[in-house]
């Protein structure tokens, strides 16, 4: 049985594992290696303080990411079918590797981190909650 992500260790296997299959896929691998340019080497201790901030509140991620994807969906328009298969990879690889409460964690902060940036990049609210109206108010 897997183990819970527990520690950097685990993030750095998690996300250097999901950028290995992310790099090889058709659809979005040439989004990270021709329009990105991603340099992984420099990038993996970023994205992985991005996680260990995410699942243990780690405090190390001080950065916007949100901008770095406005500046590359500028180059390149990212679409819901970019975001559907970031995360079927990213939940697949957490699968793969790891299974309890952290994992879990993983997968679901990933959906919502997914769905906000794409929102954000249509130029929508990041919020998942930004279809509930208000009723009219009535004249009773």
């Amino acid at each position: 049985m897997p183990r819970d992500l527990a520690d950097r260790t685990d993030v750095e296997e998690l996300v250097t594992a999901f950028y290995r299959s992310a790099f090889a896929d058709p659809l979005i691998g040439p989004i990270f290696t021709e329009v990105a340019r991603m340099d992984l080497d420099h990038h993996l201790p970023i994205i992985c303080d991005f996680w260990e901030t995410v699942l243990f509140r780690a405090g190390l991620y001080r950065r916007n990411a949100l901008q770095v994807h406005y500046v590359l969906n500028a180059r390149h328009p990212l679409t819901e079918e970019h975001f559907d298969r970031w995360l079927q990879l990213w939940k697949a690889t957490v699968d793969d590797r790891f299974a309890g409460v952290k994992a879990e964690l993983a997968k679901t902060q990933a959906t919502r981190i997914a769905g906000s940036m794409q929102r954000r990049l249509e130029g929508r609210s990041g919020s998942e909650f930004e279809r509930i109206g208000r009723r009219a108010a009535t004249g009773s």
